[in-house]
């Protein structure tokens, strides 16, 4: 086979969550599959984090606006190389394609009611662009691969889209998310101090940013330890609103705003965190879940859509909407050492049920089936 995946982004230097599942999935088949050729198209960037081998090959188009890429750039490029297959990533895909086209849909929030406090102009940009192409190439696609059951079903139903057109293939974490020692942490360019509070949020509403600020202020007011709080990825224009409106100004000198974490201090970060908060209001899959629970860090998550699922049934979860659910499980992992270490264990355990390796068997099978139903 000839394959295709479009990775447009994973050259760029922040890097986000579909850029690190493209680029995992790569990774494993190129490890693992000798046999057919891939033609990995991607933006030209700064962080060349894949390098071509015998049947990899990277093809730079050139261009940042990301509509006229895969709209135009994209099939042009994939067209002429004579591909079987053109896997796209991120959602959306071309309207316009020759080649059979599997599509990931990591999920359908850009279906759903839109937040209007959502102010972020390239969130709100991508929100609008998958509203208008999606509707229209779901009929183009042999395969439609999402990462959960939950948004499988989703998916499904809300698309009344035949379920043998949807597969659900798991995500991964990577094998270097493991737990750290004491002299091998880098954390300390983040917090002056371990035993933090360790929170990935940013402006999207969903992040559930200003309930878990407003949660993280009941625990400092009950608590005798007030361990501080590390907050990635986050504006600082932004958090000052949330504590003005809130009337919460105790949370704001012991908050540690780094900026962006670059996901190889990731495990150093998470090794030194009292517990991490992933308190989303809704989620396809969960990755920093599963990279916590392997360094060994107690998490606190959701009980809403796929959270459950991907941390599992004994996992911490709380109702993300109660400000008051999210204080009294980090006050219970501060008092009770017992069940402390109950999470620490689950969690270790729990993590090792996911892989990159495993998710890309089930891609290249999944490729395979597709190559031979278009073949006959």
């Amino acid at each position: 086979m000839k394959i295709g995946i479009e990775a447009q982004r994973i050259f760029r230097t922040n890097k986000h969550g579909m850029d690190y599942v493209v680029l995992q999935e790569i990774i494993e088949l190129q490890k693992m599959d000798l046999r057919n050729e891939y033609f990995i198209f991607v933006a030209p960037g700064p962080d060349r984090c894949l390098t071509e081998s015998r049947n990899v090959h990277i093809i730079e188009i050139e261009g940042s606006f990301y509509p006229t890429w895969e709209q135009f750039k994209l099939p042009k490029a994939a067209e002429a190389l004579g591909i079987d297959l053109l896997h796209c990533t991120s959602n959306t895909a071309p309207l316009r394609c020759k080649l059979p086209l599997v599509l990931t849909l990591h999920d359908i929030i850009f279906l759903e009611p839109r937040d209007k406090q959502n102010r972020s102009l390239y969130q709100n940009l991508g929100w609008f662009y998958r509203r208008l192409v999606v509707p229209h190439i779901l009929h183009k696609c042999r395969r439609i691969i999402t990462v959960s059951d939950f948004e499988r079903a989703n998916i499904i139903s809300k698309l009344s889209l035949p379920e043998q057109q949807v597969t659900m293939i798991y995500n991964g974490y990577n094998d270097w998310f493991r737990h750290m020692d004491d002299e091998e942490c880098r954390f300390a360019k983040y917090s002056a101090q371990r035993g933090y509070l360790f929170f990935l949020g940013n402006t999207d509403p969903k992040k559930n940013t200003e309930r878990t600020l407003i949660a993280y202020s009941k625990y400092l007011q009950r608590s005798a330890i007030k361990r501080r709080l590390l907050m990635a990825d986050l504006d600082r224009q932004y958090l000052d609103d949330i504590i003005s409106r809130n009337h919460i100004e105790n949370i704001r000198r012991y908050i540690d705003m780094p900026g962006y974490i670059v996901n190889t201090d990731l495990p150093y970060v998470y090794s030194a965190a009292f517990t991490f908060l992933y308190t989303s209001l809704r989620e396809s899959f969960g990755i920093p879940l599963l990279e916590a629970m392997a360094c060994g860090t107690p998490v606190i998550t959701s009980n809403t859509s796929s959270m459950p699922e991907i941390a599992g049934k004994d996992a911490i979860l709380v109702n993300p909407e109660s400000a008051d659910d999210i204080c009294e499980q980090l006050l219970r992992l501060e008092h009770d050492g017992l069940f402390y270490q109950q999470q620490v264990d689950m969690g270790l355990k729990r993590a090792k049920l996911f892989s990159w390796k495993y998710t890309a068997e089930q891609l290249l099978s999944l490729y395979e089936n597709v190559y031979h139903e278009n073949s006959r």
